[in-house]
């Protein structure tokens, strides 16, 4: 079998969202102040020392899809292809790695935006080592807003499996003085 290139997985958890309005379901809520400044902090952190997205897999909420615009927006044009998935409103791990694993194999890096527990779960199911201080991190919490940065290499998306990739970084926003 040919090798695959190496690919990037970005694991972005919404930013802290509001409970100012209890009339909204959970599905509604916003971002709140906090997590709107965590959002735009997270987006310039992405486009400038991540790997480019070549698709972005979204939840529906608003939180996720608040936390995903100011990536869009600071993205050059054109975009990446976005796909807004119901599937993976709180979404469990299996569901999560499930979805990347429907990636064409013409992606070779992958944006995708949900929700814990399912997003800290997959994280550390994928990650077989890496570098110590992100491990470190990524074990204790993974808090609102934060970007876990993925690769795997010699493998197609639909082989994706649990201890398949390397933790390159783990970015909180309180990393990038976010507060």
């Amino acid at each position: 079998m040919p090798s695959c290139p190496v690919k990037t997985i970005l694991l972005l958890r919404h930013a802290k969202s509001s409970w100012h309005d209890a009339r909204l379901n959970d599905h509604e809520r916003p971002l709140n102040g906090r997590g709107e400044r965590a959002a735009r902090a997270m987006a310039d952190y992405i486009v400038h020392k991540a790997p480019r997205p070549d698709l972005v897999l979204c939840s529906t909420s608003m939180r996720t899809r608040q936390t995903l615009a100011p990536v869009i927006k600071q993205l050059d044009a054109p975009s990446p292809p976005i796909s807004l998935e119901g599937a993976l409103y709180l979404a469990s791990e299996a569901i999560l790695l499930a979805q990347l694993r429907k990636v064409p194999e013409d992606v070779s890096t992958v944006l995708l935006v949900g929700h814990n527990d399912g997003i800290a779960d997959l994280a550390r199911a994928l990650a077989d080592g890496g570098a110590p201080t992100a491990l470190a991190k990524l074990s204790e919490k993974f808090p609102t807003g934060a970007l876990a940065v993925l690769t795997l290499d010699d493998r197609p998306w639909s082989d994706l499996e649990p201890g398949a990739a390397e933790l390159v970084e783990f970015v909180r926003p309180r990393d990038l003085s976010v507060t």
